[in-house]
């Protein structure tokens, strides 16, 4: 009985060894998305979106891995448990809480168009009447150009924004349509800067465009979304979201929109 004890006890210290040494893994599309997130010369990813995770996760006291998928593939691959959390700049909408559930916000940013420089701005359905407008799959934005550019403007869809960009540039499309942050960073890189400009912002619809962006999770999840939950609102309280912000934006963009 006395053995059975001991091994019993040592088989437990084994389990809670494992389980504290267990990863949460984030999910994260498998593409640059500046400045949140996009992989280094030596393939490490960084960016605003990373440098959260890592304080969440220090936070949590919790080690944590990346695992990166196609931007169509984020959600079928969480419900399948090949990771624990969406960590993708996924914002939190009506339609998607029909399948998972979301953490708190971490982050909130308008939607826009950005067309060619010499074209005139507006992001109405009146200025897009005739264009072709670029668009990732499985987005916010191809929701909102269903609802109200879908009879006055044609889409192309892309896998990647990076595809919407070239064509763009190219002359292939008229706008691309996206968050604006990332859309702004396109329109003053290197590539974009000399052919592309800011259309200007869509009208705010949040049942489309969402609450802001979040940790997706399975919805039997609760133990986990409490502890990022607890875990985002210590890193807002400490200053540490607000020193990691200042790093790659000039503004707030928790409560931006």
């Amino acid at each position: 009985m006395k053995l059975f004890a001991t091994l019993l006890a040592g088989s437990a210290f084994a389990l809670s060894a494992f389980t504290a040494s267990a990863d949460v893994r984030f999910g994260i599309m498998n593409e640059s998305y500046p400045p949140f997130f996009a992989k280094d010369a030596s393939g490490k990813w960084q960016g605003w979106e990373i440098d959260l995770m890592d304080a969440v996760c220090a936070e949590m006291k919790e080690k944590c891995s990346i695992v990166e998928l196609s931007w169509d593939g984020l959600i079928p691959a969480l419900e399948a448990k090949k990771f624990d959390v969406i960590w993708s700049s996924m914002s939190n909408t009506q339609e998607r809480q029909k399948v998972i559930t979301f953490t708190d916000k971490y982050y909130n940013t308008p939607s826009k168009l950005i067309g060619a420089k010499d074209g005139k701005p507006g992001a109405t359905a009146e200025d897009v009447k005739g264009k072709t407008i670029g668009i990732q799959v499985s987005t916010i934005q191809s929701a909102y150009y269903a609802k109200y550019f879908k009879d006055v403007a044609d889409e192309k869809t892309y896998q990647t924004l990076d595809e919407a960009f070239q064509d763009l540039a190219a002359g292939r499309i008229d706008y691309v349509f996206g968050d604006s942050l990332v859309l702004d960073a396109f329109v003053n890189s290197d590539a974009g800067k000399d052919c592309c400009a800011d259309a200007g912002n869509v009208a705010d619809d949040k049942e489309i465009l969402g609450l802001g962006v979040s940790g997706g999770l399975r919805k039997d999840d609760t133990e986990l979304k409490q502890k990022l939950n607890t875990a985002l609102a210590a890193v807002r309280a400490s200053g540490k979201y607000d020193e990691i912000t200042k790093k790659y934006f000039a503004f707030d963009i928790y409560g931006a929109k």
